[in-house]
């Protein structure tokens, strides 16, 4: 009867029993039993199918949100980033956010951007959910001390209204949501010519079957903006790249670049940020990690003057264009570019990186495991190589392996926002 179960789910909010695992559906299908004082799982069965309302509550049961406000602070700052620049300027900015949970992530959103200085007028969010109970809170927007992790929490004290021990968003930052109940593959936002300029679509794609995550890619990528911007979770960021994006180049962003059909960037080479007037208060910038790339169209970079460029440039120029070729499917240049600063500058985790990445889209995963753990071995906290490396494992059917990469990945999220 589980089977059954499962397969409901699956018609019903794309969710695939062995991506979550037989467990979570079975707990929270004996949560609903016990809920509806129904001890037989075959007259559970029978309910279920012929209550519209029972079927909601064990989609509530099964997405079980975790989430607070400003999860993984690189991702909005990587936003903020980008809409400052010249491809969002000349129109409202539309954002979405799916899933929304309980209204965390849009929110925080919004406070970024007012902290970054745009104005209400400026922006929009459609936050999107399957599960109703999420809504409810979601639209209530009364949270607890659950809901503030990390050790800067100033956003609170300037846009939260507060009732003891429980904190509201003020009407500014609530009035730029619009919460809508439907899964991914319902959603059908009304866009017209105002296509999304970002999309947070974080922690949903590993709920899904490989079929199921490419079908997700194509549906997001079509509601982009010929210059938008994806943010995925840490396990899922292995997946975009195999339908179309490329990395944004954002260290623990997890975001990507929508590209034409060609697999060419479409986004415009970068340019003077917009001006936008700073606000009066003070608060401090999320934290950014990024190095500095020097960008260059050939393989090892000619240096002009060896004396006025330090051997760091020279290092950080050549794995630029090892990335280059590769964000741009030049799958044998990005090898060979590697292998030439692998003999010139020596092995690095970022290198071993990307070496992982090349040879993961070339199909050769048994060469992609390898780089990976190379990577992990000089560099044991570097998060990309820890996501990509628990997707490939558990493609390859390593679940196990893939529990425990995800287990250091989340322990490193934790202490990151510890405060």
């Amino acid at each position: 009867m589980l089977d059954a179960i499962e397969l409901l789910l699956k018609e019903a909010i794309s969710l695939h029993g062995e991506t979550v695992g037989p467990t979570v559906i079975e707990h929270a299908v004996r949560q609903r039993m016990n809920a509806c004082k129904i001890p037989d799982m075959q007259i559970y069965w029978q309910h279920l199918t012929t209550s519209g309302y029972e079927r909601q509550e064990l989609i509530d049961a099964v997405v079980v949100p975790e989430t607070w406000f400003f999860r993984d602070r690189e991702a909005f700052a990587a936003v903020v980033q980008y809409l400052r620049g010249p491809q969002c300027i000349g129109h409202p900015i539309r954002l979405l956010s799916l899933p929304c949970s309980t209204g965390e992530e849009p929110f925080s959103i919004a406070m970024a951007l007012f902290d970054a200085g745009f104005a209400a007028q400026d922006f929009r969010i459609d936050a999107v959910d399957v599960s109703a109970q999420n809504l409810v809170k979601a639209q209530r927007a009364i949270y607890g001390r659950n809901s503030f992790r990390g050790a800067d929490l100033g956003f609170r004290d300037r846009y939260f209204d507060h009732g003891g021990s429980e904190h509201q968003p003020n009407a500014k930052v609530r009035g730029q949501v619009t919460f809508w109940r439907a899964s991914l593959f319902e959603w059908a936002p009304v866009l017209g010519q105002n296509l999304y300029d970002v999309i947070f679509c974080r922690n949903l794609l590993i709920y899904f079957n490989r079929e199921a995550q490419e079908r997700a890619l194509h549906r997001l990528a079509g509601w982009l903006a010929p210059n938008g911007l994806l943010l995925v979770g840490p396990g899922e960021s292995g997946l975009p790249a195999t339908c179309g994006f490329v990395s944004a180049r954002s260290p623990r962003a997890f975001a990507f670049r929508k590209t034409d059909l060609a697999g060419q960037s479409v986004l415009p080479k970068p340019a003077p940020r917009r001006a936008v007037p700073l606000r009066s208060h003070k608060h401090k910038s999320a934290p950014s990690h990024q190095k500095t790339r020097v960008q260059s169209p050939s393989i090892i970079p000619a240096v002009q003057n060896d004396l006025a460029v330090s051997l760091v440039d020279r290092a950080a120029a050549s794995l630029a264009a090892v990335q280059q070729a590769a964000d741009a499917g030049r799958i044998k240049q990005a090898k060979e570019a590697a292998a030439a600063h692998l003999a010139q500058f020596g092995s690095s985790p970022e290198l071993f990186y990307l070496m992982g990445l090349i040879h993961d889209a070339s199909g050769a995963a048994a060469e992609a495991i390898q780089c990976y753990r190379k990577a992990l071995y000089l560099a044991p906290n570097h998060a990309e190589s820890l996501a990509h490396l628990a997707l490939l494992l558990k493609s390859q059917g390593d679940i196990t392996g893939a529990k425990t990469l995800h287990s250091r990945l989340a322990r490193i999220e934790k202490r990151s926002v510890r405060p």
